[in-house]
């Protein structure tokens, strides 16, 4: 096996990592020779290793999107830490533990690893142990527990505290628990901290503010009262947490002080001990230590090096979330809640306040005790025990009344999400070589994070930001050991039409409220203390609640700023003030960059092109101040004066392509509302203009610097459409295609770009906020490898039509027509960047997409589209032993086609985990491999296509087999894997077979370069369809099943497996590949589906060239119509779809798809188990 691979296993790959396109590759991903993953030195997983030093190809340079980006945090408070050291013959003094996020798996041990620690205050030496006392035994022994201590207190000084019992051995998953002890052991108070109980001094005591370094135990002779007693016995207690609002996110029970950890006692793995009573501690109790300043809004940093924002405020490091105006400390201004974009039925549900905040009281994988009668014995599961058992909440000042059921209470929440068996689904073993049928009936959902339910309902949908472990590593060394990649997958300008942002809050405020320190939004896993403060949920930071913020626009109520829609949405939308501006919005700009060189005249598409547009161009995003322009161009380039007053458009043409110069700068661009009918004059007539044109050749890039001179005052949207190679004046290229290579099982050649013209342009139209869509129509090669760069650099599109003609090939039409439709119309953002932040600890080292990297959190997007998808590589800096939970925020700041300033803001939480059976429950299979995806697209063009294809092949054999050593106890024979990642070999062999990165099969390197475009701009759901298409049987299409949808009757076919085995001459079936379906009719289809469906009496009668159904008044007809067009509606691009026979030119590409079956060149899917199974039994 090779030893290149995503970290391959003996992790001795060697070589610097070149970034290409858009992706940022760190110093973290340059592993140090001989360096492994048992070693100490721990790395990123980061599979893409290369083999052998790959030297820069054309368009790498020291500046833009390929410049390598050192790891960072997003926590940025300027705070220099400092730890202080106990001396020996003293302990650091721990603060409450706050127990671990709900686990997935049953309990390891009978009790974890005790909770983090909070350093005391510097110079202050640390307060004496405190004892727990945080198990809550029956009302009658609390009663007399309690009195004992209030004597003990006042009467008694404090005894000599007995030895502690010998720790029990821990035990291991599958095994016996070791006995616990007598049963009335339980019933006392456990000496020391233990995981999963509050320290008295937590929840007895009223808790110092936020930003206090020490932790104060209760001065002696204090009387300590319980915060929460339970009603019943055996039930959870009722908290009396602090104003407990339902738009928040547990950060630790007590701030993250400035101070770096003291690790105290070692980790306690045996099962709970006997304890016995241990009176309450005496000394004198430890000063508070003195909150630090607020932190000055002046710190967002220094000015940038690369290209400003035209809207954006200097010297503030990028961020235009940084305005001048700190939020809060405006005057109070107007506020309204508005639905500009859609109306929200119903308005958001507050939940109850009295939400606990400070903390999760985790459940598994430890206990809760209660009481016991004599010699009592418990059968019951840990996991089912202890999701019985009650647990304390800390006291703190503020009391908010409750409202009655909802979200306010974890503990039911809690205790509902505890294990009811053994093994949870995701965790079941699945033998790969003996289950055949995997895949599942319907479409596959993203894992559900292991968080109380109602965190789960308010967290942010799958669909715009998703993750590829829901269950985040403690540490990095956990996530190495995984060999599974630490991601995100975005979504975030999707459409509001969908069903997940039909509601979408809009708000408007002339405060937006955020952290004063990291910029984080308020969002719903913040921690209100009290009325007037919030805990940020990344950095930790205490901040004032705005006087303006108070007011809550849903309800028109005083006082329940957690009832607000920005606590109560995780994706929301504001309207941005004018601190977030520099100049006025800019309007919507259209430039279209059209070939009317012979070549494009043959294709039809002008014919096409100018029709849509008529069509549609009352449908452009805009408002009153739109503007579009023209440029044709075959060996000249020719501009269009449609000012206001002419008669009929006029035609410049400049022959001199050397040295292009704008010939009437001002009427070259003009308002649409103002001349509409000249517009509309020129597009009629443009087709016919050239029809008689016998110019062969293309000066593409002297048209492109041409439209940028146009564009460079305003920004705005570049569409230029390319029919063939450009030959003429700068950008001119040559064909680097051998067709005798197509097949080659070698390494592809000719995957970078060949000239770094059209990547410095990108950059400059970025710089300007021009982004460029490309629309390639041809049939001979065009070298999209480096024409894309125009667009993966300036955030556009790239649009490949092969093959495109207007007779010859009316499915390319049809998919063109629709296309074009779609991409007039769609919303569109403008002068846009997206920040993305994370909890401190965590870090962001690589992206994917079509964009430009400003900073190392910050990407350029002169446009935005509903359309376009990200990707984000992440890496564990620091420990995250301390946090149960972890964010990630998404910002993304544009100009709406309206000219509103406006910023969208996506919010996820997931839970903290620290064994690895937790880290493979949370995996998502779908997740990993788009990840996998993007970063093997980089690894073909900076390595090579082989380098890629063995560093994917050697995800899979590392993941398993890490499963295989961390997770199974037993070891069994056959190809071991969890069910969340029983789809994980097949999704790598789908990419292996992919038109991306496939040999041995013929592929023309434009089809190849463009699957590459797809795989890292696509979002995840449309990406899967051609990673893994889905096949369906439809001659057999019944209401069973069937979704009604708009008064339509959708039928739900079976998922079949890719497979000819699965095929029947008797039958017919539709096969979805994203961009394509083929509808495979069977020699011996049933006539009935022949005649009732495709309207043809028998087989022989199936047209070669069918791609429309025939709208058929039967009831067949109507299924199989609705079926498609429901698969259709679902994605934002038109798939062209062709009816097929055995006889058809389009079978090898239908049969191609069938990613289970063995070819000349590649593995049928069980022989890839077996390769997988070989390599892990070495």
């Amino acid at each position: 096996m090779s030893t290149a691979g995503f970290n391959s296993q003996n992790g001795t790959g060697s070589g610097q990592v070149y970034a290409n396109g858009p992706s940022q590759n760190p110093p973290a991903l340059q592993q140090l020779p001989g360096v492994g993953y048992g070693m100490t030195h721990q790395q990123t997983y980061n599979p893409m290793q290369a083999k052998v030093p790959a030297p820069p190809g054309p368009g790498l340079y020291p500046f833009g999107a390929h410049q390598p980006v050192a790891p960072v945090s997003s926590y940025q408070t300027g705070q220099t830490l400092s730890s202080y050291t106990a001396p020996p013959s003293q302990s650091l003094l721990t603060r409450p533990p706050l127990g671990t996020p709900p686990s997935h798996t049953p309990p390891q041990s009978a009790s974890p690893s005790p909770g983090p620690r909070l350093p005391p205050a510097q110079g202050t030496p640390p307060p004496p142990p405190v004892s727990s006392n945080s198990y809550y035994p029956n009302p009658q022994q609390q009663q007399q527990q309690q009195q004992q201590q209030q004597q003990q207190q006042q009467q008694q000084p404090q005894p000599q505290q007995p030895p502690p019992p010998p720790m029990a051995q821990p035990w291991q998953y599958n095994t016996a628990p070791p006995p616990v002890g007598p049963p009335t052991s339980m019933t006392a108070p456990p000496r020391g901290p233990v995981a999963n109980h509050v320290n008295p001094a937590s929840s007895l005591t009223v808790p110092p503010p936020p930003s206090s370094a020490a932790y104060v135990s209760a001065p002696p002779g204090q009387q300590l009262r319980s915060a929460a007693q339970p009603s019943v016995p055996g039930m959870p207690p009722s908290s009396l947490h602090p104003y407990a609002q339902p738009g928040s996110a547990p950060p630790p029970v007590n701030p993250m002080a400035p101070h770096s950890y003291q690790t105290g006692i070692a980790p306690y793995v045996g099962a709970p001990p006997a304890m016995k009573p241990t009176p309450p501690p005496t000394g004198l109790p430890v000063a508070r230590a003195t909150p630090p300043p607020p932190k000055a809004d002046a710190q967002c940093g220094a000015a940038l090096n690369s290209v400003q924002s035209p809207t954006e405020p200097d010297s503030q490091e990028g961020d235009i979330e940084c305005p001048g105006a700190v939020a809060g400390n405006g005057p109070p201004a107007s506020n309204s809640y508005n639905h500009v974009d859609n109306t929200m039925a119903v308005p958001p549900q507050p939940g109850p306040p009295g939400r606990h905040l400070g903390h999760y009281p985790s459940l598994p994988p430890g206990y809760q005790n209660t009481s016991a009668p004599p010699n009592a014995t418990s059968t019951a599961h840990p996991a089912i025990q202890s999701a019985t058992q009650p647990y304390t909440h800390a006291a703190q000042r503020y009391q908010q009344p409750p409202a009655g059921p909802g979200p306010a209470q974890l503990s039911p929440s809690l205790a509902a999400m505890s294990l009811q068996s053994s093994t949870p689904e995701a965790l079941r073993v699945v033998n790969l070589l003996q289950e055949r049928n995997l895949l599942p009936t319907g479409p596959i959902s993203a894992p559900t994070p292991c968080l109380p339910q109602d965190l789960q309902k308010i967290n942010c949908s799958p669909e715009v930001f998703r993750c590829t472990l829901t269950s985040i590593p403690q540490n990095q060394s956990l996530l190495s050991k995984a060999k599974m990649p630490l991601g995100l997958l975005l979504h975030p300008f999707k459409d509001l039409s969908d069903s997940v942002l039909q509601q979408l809050p809009v708000v408007t405020s002339s405060t937006i409220v955020r952290c004063r320190s990291c910029r984080t939004y308020i969002n719903p896993f913040v921690s209100f203390l009290d009325q007037r403060r919030w805990k940020c949920n990344l950095c930790y930071r205490v901040n004032d609640v705005p006087e303006e913020f108070m007011y809550n626009p849903v309800s028109r109520s005083y006082g329940e700023p957690h009832k607000r829609p920005e606590v109560q949405n995780a994706t929301i939308e504001f309207i941005a003030p004018s601190e977030y501006m520099l100049r006025p919005p800019q309007p919507a700009v259209y430039l279209f960059v059209l070939d009317v060189s012979h070549n494009a005249l043959e294709t039809g598409y002008l014919n096409v092109f100018c029709q849509s547009l008529l069509d549609n161009i009352n449908a452009l995003p805009g408002d009153s101040r739109t503007k579009v322009g023209f440029i044709t161009f075959d060996s000249t380039i020719h501009f269009y004066n449609l000012q206001e007053g002419l008669s009929q458009p006029q035609m410049l043409i400049v022959s001199d392509i050397e040295d292009i110069f704008l010939p009437t700068p001002d009427s070259l661009l003009v308002n649409l509302n103002e001349c509409k009918e000249l517009v509309q004059d020129l597009l009629k007539s443009l087709p016919t203009l050239f029809e008689k044109t016998m110019e062969t050749q293309s000066a593409l890039g002297p048209a492109l610097q041409a439209a940028f001179k146009l564009l460079s005052p305003t920004g705005g949207r570049m569409s230029v459409f390319q029919t063939q190679l450009p030959n003429l004046g700068v950008g001119a290229l040559q064909s680097r295609e051998d067709p005798n290579q197509r097949a080659s099982a070698k390494d592809i050649q000719h995957l970078s770009p060949a000239t770094d013209f059209y990547k410095k342009l990108a950059l400059d139209c970025s710089g300007q906020q021009v982004a460029v869509d490309l629309f390639l129509l041809s049939a001979r090669y065009c070298d999209l490898a480096s024409l894309g760069c125009i667009s993966r650099y300036s955030a556009g599109s790239v649009y490949y039509y092969p093959s495109y003609h207007h007779q010859h090939n009316p499915a390319q039409v049809e998919r063109f027509q629709k296309d074009l439709k779609r991409y007039l119309t769609r919303k569109i953002g403008f002068e846009a960047v997206m920040r993305i932040r994370c909890t401190k600890g965590l870090s962001i080292h690589t992206f994917h997409g079509n964009f430009f990297v400003r900073s190392t959190d910050l990407l350029s997007l002169p446009n935005v589209n509903p359309d376009a998808g990200f990707a984000v590589q992440m890496s564990i800096e620091e420990n995250l032993d301390d946090m149960q939970v972890v964010s990630f925020q998404a910002a993304l700041l544009y100009t709406s086609s309206k000219g509103e300033r406006r910023i969208r803001v996506h919010t996820l939480c997931l839970p903290v985990v620290n064994s690895m059976s937790d880290i493979f429950a949370g995996a998502d299979v779908q997740a990993i491999a788009g990840l996998l995806a993007c970063m093997a697209v980089d690894r073909s063009v900076s390595a090579s296509l082989s380098d890629a294809r063995d560093a994917m092949t050697n995800a899979a054999i590392d993941s398993l087999m890490s499963y295989r050593q961390s997770v199974l106890t037993i070891q069994q024979p056959g190809l071991l894997a969890p069910a969340c990642l029983r789809l994980f070999p097949l999704y790598i062999l789908a990419l292996l077979k992919q038109r991306a990165f496939r040999t041995g099969t013929s592929t023309r390197l434009d089809d190849r370069v463009f699957a590459m475009c797809q795989l890292k701009y696509q979002p995840l759901v449309y990406s899967m369809l051609m990673i893994h298409p889905a096949l369906y049987r439809v001659d057999d299409l019944t209401d069973e099943g069937a979704l009604n949808i708009n008064e339509r009757t959708i039928p739900q076919p079976r998922v079949l497996q890719l497979s000819v085995e699965k095929l029947s001459r008797e039958a017919a079936f539709l096969m979805d590949a994203g961009t394509v379906m083929y509808l495979w009719i069977g020699r011996n289809c049933n006539p009935n589906f022949l005649t009732q469906v495709l309207g043809v009496p028998s087989y022989a009668a199936v047209p070669d060239n069918l791609y429309l159904l025939p709208e058929l008044d039967t009831a067949e007809s109507q299924r199989t119509r609705a079926f498609i067009g429901w698969l259709k509606d679902q994605r934002p691009f038109f798939p062209s779809l062709h009816v097929i026979r055995d006889e058809s030119q389009l079978k090898a590409s239908f049969m191609q798809n069938m990613i289970e079956d063995r070819t000349e060149s590649a593995l049928s899917y069980y022989e890839f188990l077996l390769h997988l199974q070989q390599q892990i039994s070495k």
